[in-house]
């Protein structure tokens, strides 16, 4: 029985299953208001406050607003709401890893369906060069460091309470999460100071280049976002694990053609077990285009749950799981 189970998981339709996950995920964290549904302000996703009927609220504004405190007041007994919102994060976090990104984020799946509209348009895909790569992927962590550091010089007192939620207001999420209940209202520009006069346009800026970045190229977003970087540096407290048997790995490079954040280290590296790095998103596409047994698995609690294997592999072709239309 146990062993028809793990046939079952191994050789099955991903694509299908990674959908409807998706799917739920994205009416329970942009509508799930409208249900009544609140899950806290501790949450590992892009799920914007600035739409009012989300199910839950991502950290990192929670998380600005609180480092902002004055410096008096976060060096107190206040400082424990902060270290209670740190630790329902990881809380959250260890649950499911990096695969919030990959399935659970409402931002990460507008991007997902934005490409299958390309797709189907027929529009060519576009992917950077390895250098290209190896730079963009660092500003996810400039970014990181916006989160943290000005909230701190507000609360020091070194610059105007105007810069409160600094990343937030330049956030393409604010912007185009409320959208989705008929909101608007983000596209403009504050003028009641220039910091929010800035600040607003370049958030315009950033939601305009999401749209169009967004459909040429696979997860654009992800390579920036600050949610990604924080999600690395917690990624050792998870229960979930992506490894890598790289005896069995003879570099096809079938997982690096499917691979939607260009991870080069997924088919060249034979020598690192744990094969998570900052840019995944733990689609586990990779997993479903391996054709060969165990050379990646996806493990809970050190028990391999979804594993790579030559049959999967041999009937995922058949449904055209292959790199040939899958490939960006």
């Amino acid at each position: 029985m146990k062993s028809r189970i793990k046939n079952f998981i191994n050789n099955g339709d991903l694509r299908r299953v990674r959908f409807w996950i998706q799917l739920i995920a994205f009416v329970l964290f942009v509508y799930g208001g409208y249900l009544a549904i609140n899950l806290g302000s501790s949450f590992p996703i892009f799920a914007c406050p600035y739409n009012d009927q989300t199910g839950a609220t991502c950290y990192i504004i929670s998380l600005q607003h609180q480092l902002a405190m004055p410096t008096e007041v976060l060096f107190s007994p206040a400082f424990i709401s902060i270290l209670i919102g740190l630790v329902t994060f990881i809380a959250w976090f260890i649950i499911l890893n990096k695969a919030w990104c990959g399935y659970m984020c409402p931002f990460g799946t507008l991007q997902d369906w934005i490409t299958a509209l390309r797709k189907k348009m027929g529009v060519r895909f576009s992917i950077y060069t390895q250098n290209q790569f190896e730079q963009l992927s660092k500003l996810k962590y400039v970014f990181l460091v916006i989160v943290l550091l000005f909230p701190l010089l507000i609360g020091a007192g070194a610059i105007s309470n105007n810069w409160t939620a600094t990343f937030c207001q330049m956030c393409p999420a604010r912007v185009i999460s409320p959208m989705f209940i008929g909101d608007f209202s983000q596209w403009s520009i504050d003028f009641s100071s220039k910091t929010n006069m800035i600040l607003t346009a370049l958030g315009i800026s950033f939601a305009s280049l999401f749209f169009v970045g967004a459909f040429v190229k696979k997860r654009f977003f992800c390579f920036f976002c600050p949610m990604s970087a924080l999600h690395y540096i917690f990624a050792d407290t998870s229960i979930i694990r992506f490894k890598k048997d790289g005896s069995k790995c003879t570099r096809c490079g079938d997982c690096y053609a499917v691979c939607d954040m260009q991870i080069k280290d997924i088919a060249d590296d034979v020598v690192s077990t744990n094969i998570l790095r900052d840019d995944c998103i733990l689609c586990l596409k990779c997993v479903a285009a391996c054709p060969e047994d165990d050379a990646l698995h996806f493990d809970i609690l050190n028990i391999k749950t979804f594993s790579s294997t030559r049959e999967g592999f041999e009937k995922r072709m058949n449904i055209g799981f292959n790199k040939n239309s899958e490939a960006r």
